[in-house]
């Protein structure tokens, strides 16, 4: 059977270079194909909308400890490394019914003038006249000062958290093992001074979060929690850059969505649909053969999901390869933040960050263009730009 599927080669430059094709021949051609992915070896890769959806949501295929690629950390670190998106069943159910109040819309949305603060600063600082990379100096820093405000990091330590999110961000091996101590510590401290100090924020809430029977989260918990946000929270760097460089290089699409701003949420999802930074979705290992698109999967093999193909399907989208912002509503939902159970906690947030990071770059600066092509990073997993350069 194997021989029969697709096969997806991420070594070939094609493929990072344009993963909408790569992955959406292979979507016409089967709904299950073969891709070898570095790090982790040959996986299988379901290919149309419904079918991912439907993976997803299956508990015959978990998440779990190999689905990631652990750095090498310290061993005081340990206790903290297993976070919630290696969880599955009632243990994932548990830590995930105590966090989510305080992830709902509702409290991001509550969030969002103090998001707006952090958009307006990080804009005042940027040069008043020429290029500037908006990667370095306000997509990257921004989603880090976000999580600094809403766990309640002082002042004085956020630029060295603006470092630990720049790397998280674009590094792996060595430089990014060695910052994960460094969060680990200072979630640590940030936990501490909550328990002695409430506020207003997210760490405050998840201390006193607790279910009916007393159940709550222990400071192993929640320290992990806080580290995993650091890593997760990091989306809407690559998100705000690719929307960014979508709506600079479709001027209609702009044009529309500066005359109506009341665009803008359907906006948000439709470039998250378009060119959100998810490639592929974490793997997910078979807990039993399972016959999966018309394939068998035996028990322990690895499958992954293309949402690059998926957000392409025309069995999900009319006109998927056409990007449009007044795409009307009825259609499905897109994948950028996964589904089912281990859909992404912090979606409203992200959600809530890249709107009013795109809103207000779009009011300071009716004249904002590109200053040249921006280039795209070699990643076979994120599509992400190395850097925007734009005038203001």
């Amino acid at each position: 059977m194997t021989s029969d599927v697709p096969q997806i080669d991420l070594t070939d430059p094609g493929v990072s270079r344009d993963p909408f094709t790569a992955y959406g021949r292979a979507r016409e051609l089967a709904p299950i194909a073969r891709v070898g992915v570095p790090g982790f070896g040959p996986m299988w890769v379901v290919t149309r909308h419904a079918d991912i959806r439907t993976m997803l949501g299956d508990p015959r295929f978990e998440i779990r400890t190999d689905s990631f690629m652990r750095p090498d950390v310290p061993e005081d670190c340990l206790p903290y490394m297993r976070t919630m998106a290696e969880m599955n069943g009632t243990e994932h159910l548990r830590l995930r019914r105590l966090a989510a109040p305080a992830f709902t819309a509702r409290r991001a949305a509550d969030f969002a003038p103090r998001i707006a603060s952090i958009v307006e600063a990080l804009l005042d600082d940027l040069p008043g006249h020429g290029a500037v990379d908006l990667m370095t100096r306000f997509a990257r820093p921004l989603p880090m000062d976000v999580i600094c405000e809403l766990v309640g990091i002082p002042e004085a330590d956020r630029l060295r958290w603006r470092e630990y999110g720049a790397t998280v961000v674009t590094s792996a091996g060595p430089a990014f093992a060695a910052a994960i101590p460094a969060i680990i510590d200072g979630a640590k401290a940030a936990v501490a001074r909550r328990r002695a100090e409430p506020a207003d924020d997210l760490i405050s809430d998840l201390i006193h979060a607790q279910e009916e029977n007393g159940d709550r989260l222990s400071d192993t918990e929640l320290v992990t929690l806080i580290w995993h946000l650091v890593m997760a929270g990091q989306t809407p760097t690559n998100l705000i850059a690719n929307a960014v460089e979508a709506l600079l290089t479709h001027p209609g699409q702009l044009a529309a969505l500066r005359a109506d701003t009341g665009l803008m949420p359907r906006a948000i999802e439709e470039l998250i649909r378009w060119c959100g930074p998810a490639l592929l979705t974490i793997p997910r290992y078979a807990r039993e053969d399972v016959d999966l698109c018309g394939a068998p999967i035996a028990k322990g093999d690895a499958v992954t999901a293309s949402v690059a193909a998926a957000h392409r399907d025309p069995r999900a989208y009319t006109d998927p390869d056409r990007f449009d912002i007044t795409r009307p509503a009825g259609q499905p939902g897109h994948l950028g933040f996964s589904h089912g159970p281990h859909f992404c906690i912090g979606a409203a947030l992200a959600r809530v960050q890249t709107e009013v990071a795109l809103a207000t770059l779009l009011r300071r600066y009716p004249g904002l263009a590109l200053a040249e092509p921006a280039p795209r990073a070699p990643d076979p997993g994120t599509w992400r730009l190395s850097s925007l350069t734009v005038t203001l």
